[in-house]
């Protein structure tokens, strides 16, 4: 499980209230400037790696509050030797009911996703539906290439698209995500496909930001050009 609370928290969070943005409020800030863009920015990098601790307002309150008063030196005075472990311990908890929760949803959402028509499923669990036939050369696995991508969970949450972004990427495909590594290789240059990926050849049970553990993913794809 990735860790939930690193060095640079503590400062995102005292930025935060330097910027008088509290807690609770309804309106979302204007974005002036560049400046306030960042600060923003900060501010949601750090919330996608508080979702796995699936905190209520009351408890995002008291850490908040807690942040606060460490940064103006009027923390209460607590044993980190007594509440670190206690803190490891809720986050393992979450983590795990968490992953409890997901796993049979994924595995129903691969189940309806191999039964589509077109959707063929390899002997490792990705699902590979081709969308458009490619005219060019295959990948394979030492290959830099440029692609687009739109992924996807299970219920349609976008977790990151290059097609949004306009900004196809390169990627060595070798130090891709598994599913990637299988499943652009069985393209062909200007080919489209969706590939379905449980959380073994994915995110695996530690999930990362809004993606929950033990998830299953889905990414549309297309193979623009092979670099080398």
């Amino acid at each position: 499980m990735p860790k939930l609370f690193h060095p640079g928290v503590i400062a995102v969070f005292a930025t935060i209230f330097l910027m008088n943005i509290s807690f609770g409020q309804s309106d979302a800030p204007e974005l002036k400037t560049e400046q306030e863009k960042l600060l923003y920015f900060m501010g949601t990098q750090l919330g996608e790696t508080l979702i796995p601790m699936r905190l209520n307002d009351d408890e995002l309150n008291l850490v908040i509050h807690g942040t606060r008063d460490a940064v103006r030196g009027d923390a209460v005075d607590l044993d980190p030797r007594v509440y670190g472990p206690q803190l490891a311990q809720l986050g393992e908890e979450r983590h795990n009911a968490l992953l409890r929760e997901e796993r049979p949803k994924a595995e129903a959402y691969l189940t309806h996703m191999a039964a589509e028509d077109g959707a063929r499923t390899t002997e490792s669990g990705l699902i590979y539906l081709p969308l458009k036939a490619g005219t060019g050369a295959s990948p394979t696995l030492d290959s830099l290439i440029q692609l687009h991508f739109h992924g996807t969970l299970r219920d349609g949450t976008v977790i990151d698209s290059s097609v949004d972004r306009a900004q196809p990427i390169q990627v060595p495909l070798k130090r891709a995500l598994p599913c990637w590594q299988e499943g652009f290789v069985l393209m062909q240059v200007g080919g489209k496909a969706r590939l379905t990926c449980p959380a073994k050849l994915a995110y695996q049970d530690r999930g990362v930001g809004k993606i929950p553990p033990g998830a299953a993913v889905t990414f549309e794809v297309e193979l623009i050009k092979i670099i080398e």
